[in-house]
């Protein structure tokens, strides 16, 4: 119990990961109570609420999938709002399940290397540093490779983010070589024994194929002095892009190829569902998803959490 005048505790994991989700959520809520103006599951209703998945991002595919999952058990019957809330999160916990992997750093290699992609605005620099500070708290020493040489801003960014964390950064001036600082980032992480090397590279668009060749380029350097590296490709994507980010993962993928995705921007949009869509078209571990700006608000993906979040499931 609080005295008067004391300050209220700060906000749990769970709770920031609600209000960050309350747009994603929010808007499949809505629709979802839309479809109720019915009350027993017919044809319209089911029409309606493949309309609700579809404009939660979910796709055309999976929505119709669900749906029609959904009517082959229920069709005729009573239900409740509540109740179809439950079945959705469980059918969307089928696609989401498979995803929830822990990011793990293998501490056999030294250092673990992690190139982490993303075409720009996803936040990926920004999510770098998130994730030095997560090694920082572990215990790890991580060196940060500003490999994102077109942006000084970036370079500026991961210099802070360094400071912050207690993390040596390589970096060269803007417009050098990314493959060549990348090598001397490595080298120079072996020669100290850090436990992890994040790379960072420009934000590219993933339909120029002379930057996804530059990216292929940073990885094939890097196994010159680590033939086993990269050890993890992360693709950073912004929720708020929608279906779009079906194309990036899949250009992303046949360059590099991925091992896991970050979903950042979770807290501005009402298109979460695409994470679900993400999930099932490819299968892809999701470590970790974006909630806000402020360094925490980078949480582990919980599969379970996250579908009964989205769909206002109790």
């Amino acid at each position: 119990m609080r005295t008067f005048g004391e300050a209220p505790p700060p906000p749990t994991l769970f709770e920031r990961l609600k209000e960050g989700l309350s747009r994603s959520s929010g808007g499949l809520t809505d629709n979802l109570a839309g479809v109720f103006t019915h009350k027993k599951l017919d044809a319209q209703t089911i029409e309606e609420l493949e309309e609700a998945l579809m404009r939660a991002d979910l796709g055309a595919s999976l929505a119709s999938r669900i749906s029609q999952s959904i009517a082959r058990e229920r069709y005729d019957w009573l239900i409740s709002e509540a109740e179809l809330r439950r079945i959705l999160a469980d059918e969307m916990l089928k696609a989401l399940g498979p995803a929830e992997k822990p990011f793990t750093v293998d501490s056999a290699k030294k250092p673990f290397v992690i190139l982490v992609a993303g075409v720009n605005g996803t936040g990926k620099t920004t999510t770098i540093g998130k994730l030095a500070l997560r090694f920082a708290r572990e215990g790890k020493t991580a060196v940060l490779a500003a490999g994102d040489t077109f942006r000084a801003a970036a370079i500026e960014q991961l210099q802070i983010w360094g400071e912050r964390t207690g993390a040596q950064v390589i970096a060269r001036e803007p417009g050098a070589d990314a493959a060549g600082l990348a090598f001397e980032a490595l080298e120079k992480a072996r020669t100290a024994r850090a436990d992890v090397l994040l790379i960072d590279t420009a934000g590219r668009l993933h339909n120029k194929a002379g930057l996804m060749a530059e990216l292929e380029k940073i990885a094939r350097v890097i196994r010159k002095v680590d033939a086993t590296a990269p050890h993890a490709v992360i693709l950073v994507l912004d929720a708020t892009t929608g279906q779009n980010a079906i194309a990036q993962v899949e250009a992303f993928q046949s360059s590099v190829p991925l091992t896991g995705l970050i979903m950042t921007k979770l807290d501005g949009t009402a298109k979460g569902g695409i994470l679900v869509a993400l999930a099932d078209r490819f299968g892809l571990p999701v470590h970790f998803i974006g909630v806000g700006e402020q360094a925490d608000d980078l949480q582990v993906f919980d599969a379970r959490k996250f579908a009964n979040l989205l769909t206002g499931a109790k």
